[in-house]
This record gives C-alpha cells, structure tokens and sequence, in this order.
C-alpha cells in the first residue's frame, strides 16, 4: 500500500529549507508542496465547475431539453447522487494506491466521458436527448468525477505540517467556490449562444488539464527516512463514531448549500424575476464570498485551535440565514412595491446566506484527517463527501415536492432546519480528547 507521510520537525525542516528525496529518489523542492496544493485546486475547481457549474444552468437546461421541475430535480440529483456512490470507494483505493494513481484515472476517465457527452447527449435540431439519457449521463459524471475529493485532499494531508493543514485545506475548499462561480458566470451564457456541446466540452477540457498537471507535478511526499504506515489514532473510520458524527454533520450541513447551488438560478427567475446576467451575478457572488471566508477561516483555525467551536458556529449562523431568507419570501406579497423589493433584496440575503453555509469546509475537512489518522485520511474524507452528495441527490430532487407544496417558504425553512439540526451533531471541544492522540500522530 502507499503510505501517506508526515514529517518529523528535523525532515519538515529538510523539506521546507532545502531539497528532499521522494520514495524513488526523486528530488523535491522546498516549494513543491505548493504545486501538490495547487493539483489540489485544480482537481476541485474543475470537477466543481462540473457538479456546480451544470445547475446553474438549470433554467436553460430546463428549456434545452424540454424538462419539467420534477425531470430537472431528477436529472441534477443523480449528478449527487454518482458522486455519493463513488466517493467511499474512490476513498479506499486512494489509501491503497496512492493519490496519484486514482486522480489520473479519475480524472482522465471524466473528461472523456464529458466529452462523449458532448458529442452524443446535447439537443439538435433533429432530436432531444429524453430525460432518462440525460439523467443517466449525469449520473455516471457523478461516479467518475467522485476521485477527485478524498485524493487531493490525502496529498495535501501528507505534504503540509499540522499547524498548516487547516489554511491548505482551506485553500483546496476554495477550488469548489472558485469552479463554481466561473461556472456560474460562464456556462449559463455559453449554453445560450453555442448550445450544451460546448459547456460539456469545456468541462472535458478542464479535467484534461487538471490530469496533466497531476501527472507532472504529484507524487508521494518524500520519506525522508521516516515512513508511517499506519497513523491511524484508535479505531479506522468506518468503526470510529466521531469520524461518523462530523462526517454526517458536514452532509447535513451541505443541504442548504445544495439547496442554494441547485435551484437558487430558478428561485431569482421564477420568484424574483431576475434575468440571466443578474442570476450568473448572484452566484457567482455567493462562490467568491465562500471563497474568502474559506481561506480567512482556515488561517483564522489554525491560529486559536478552534474547529469544532468554528463548526457550530457556522451552523448556527447559517440556520439564521435562511430563517431570515424564509421570512422575507413569506412576507415579500404584503411589502408595498413588491416586485422591486424583491429584485433588491432577495438576491442580497441569498447571497449572504449562501456564504455563511460555504465557509466552513476546509476547517470540517481538516478536522476529520486530524481525526481519523494520516494512514486513513482518504477513506475519511470520501466518507464525508458520500454524506455530501447524498445531499447532491435528495436535495435537487425533494426541492420540486416541497415547492408544489408550500413554495419557495417552505424550501427556504428546510434549509434553516437541516443547518439547525447540524449544530449539535459537530463535536464540542470537550467531546476532542479521544481525538488528541490523532493529532500528536499527525504531527510525527
């Protein structure tokens, strides 16, 4: 099996401060662990750019291909829902393999598929793909692109010290943000003028990209003379319930932020009226602002040791976001100047809203590795994601019910209740003292 490393002080000081040799007396650089960092980035912002990047679409995908709500639901959940299938799996065979290995594959297979996709499952002027085509297309998007999260983040674990692991991943978190926003900004406008074979193209190009910078430049740590092949504090993942507790509330958590990524293009259409330009606007703002409150967050952890008090905060305050957001929608009919006031003010709080439920995933991420042990940490992340894109799943397709029964009100309290219901599953500090020991192995 590939071993995942860390550093002693005296090798961290001969990885940061001058050359060190890799497992096959590769010679890296003191800066190298920047690249892997920047693989890390790549791999995310082009698989988001994917899993984002297509709902926001969702009104031209709609009329595209000729779907209803429920279809379109149906069609976006099961891009979660191939995630969330593969995601442990991928998992797995990141801790056997290596991390290198499974993001060439992972990512080679996924621009090719994209690219089939976009030469076989686009509209025509001679037919339209059926639902059942699309959604299956999406759906195997999903089971391949899965490689991408538990690898990069393994890599990332096992080139940077632990009082830098909450920043770098942090900054890994922002790659989803980041592929999302330019998804947002630009796909929606590009599907307009030159149809669903050139977003699915573009996509294809992306992952391309992203497995040739993984095949230069990613590779094992170097050794150093100090392998740890089995870090692991206590029991593996699979049979430690706390690894389970963060990893369910870090799924539960993402509901509302799904909620947003999914179906808050048709929510500024349908409800507030907005155009195109102004939805692309909106969301691409909710990505940037989750992209700095990412960053800001990680560095801000690691300085005070914070995390988990971080974790339910962000919990609370994104449940009291979307309260705020579902009392609006409530109240918008009886608001003199109803339609204007829902162009001003609508966007803002969902914008707000959608960051405050955005900022917390390097530091949830960070935490968990710490947690399960360096010789786990694939298989802890990609149990995380599952959770995730279940919610990738169940969220896109019970938006459509909950609409048809109490509107857009009843979508938005949803959200405050499942970011409500997460608060008290993250652990508290006091709940930590069966996780010190992973700390102290993380940090040999």
């Amino acid at each position: 099996m590939s071993a995942i490393v860390d550093c002693t002080d005296q090798d961290t000081q001969k990885l940061l401060g001058g050359s060190a040799a890799g497992p096959a007396g590769r010679v890296f650089s003191p800066g190298h662990r920047w690249k892997v960092l920047g693989i890390g980035v790549a791999a995310n912002a082009s698989f988001s750019a994917t899993f984002s990047g297509i709902p926001a679409t969702a009104v031209v995908l709609r009329q595209g291909y000729h779907l209803s709500n429920a279809e379109l639901g149906l069609a976006l959940g099961l891009l979660g829902l191939g995630v969330a299938l593969s995601e442990l799996p991928w998992g797995l065979l990141t801790d056997r393999w290596g991390d290198r290995r499974v993001l060439l594959i992972g990512l080679g297979a996924t621009a090719a598929w994209l690219l089939a996709m976009a030469m076989l499952v686009v509209p025509t002027r001679s037919g339209v793909p059926d639902v059942m085509l699309l959604s299956a297309s999406l759906l195997l998007t999903g089971l391949l692109g899965g490689s991408v999260n538990g690898s990069s983040g393994r890599a990332i674990m096992g080139w940077f010290r632990e009082n830098e692991r909450g920043f770098a991943m942090s900054i890994r978190q922002t790659a989803v943000p980041l592929g999302g926003g330019l998804g947002a900004l630009v796909l929606p406008s590009l599907a307009l003028a030159f149809g669903f074979s050139a977003v699915f193209g573009l996509l294809a190009g992306a992952s391309a990209l992203s497995a040739l910078f993984a095949w230069r430049w990613l590779h094992e740590p170097p050794t150093a003379g100090h392998v740890v092949t089995s870090a692991a504090a206590g029991p593996a993942p699979l049979r430690n319930i706390e690894v389970w507790r963060i990893a369910a509330a870090i799924g539960l958590l993402c509901f509302p932020q799904v909620a947003v990524l999914t179906f808050a293009s048709v929510f500024l259409h349908d409800f507030a009226g907005l155009g195109t330009a102004a939805i692309s606007a909106s969301l691409a703002a909710v990505q940037i602002g989750a992209m700095v409150m990412r960053v800001w967050s990680g560095r801000f952890t690691d300085r005070h040791g914070n995390r988990r008090q971080f974790l339910r905060s962000c919990s609370a305050l994104s449940a009291l976001a979307f309260a705020v957001l579902w009392l609006l929608v409530l109240a918008s009919p009886a608001m003199p100047g109803g339609q204007s006031f829902l162009v001003a003010v609508l966007p803002l709080v969902l914008i707000v809203a959608g960051i405050s439920v955005s900022a917390w995933h390097g530091v949830a991420y960070t935490e968990l590795a710490t947690l399960a042990g360096a010789g786990h940490v694939g298989t802890a992340l990609s149990l995380a994601n599952t959770f995730v894109f279940v919610g990738f799943f169940l969220v896109p397709v019970a938006i459509p019910g909950l609409l048809h029964l109490w509107s857009w009100s009843g979508v938005w309290l949803s959200a405050a209740i499942c970011a409500l219901i997460a608060w008290p599953i993250f652990l508290r500090r006091a709940d930590a003292r069966s996780g010190e020991g992973a700390d102290r192995h993380m940090r040999r």
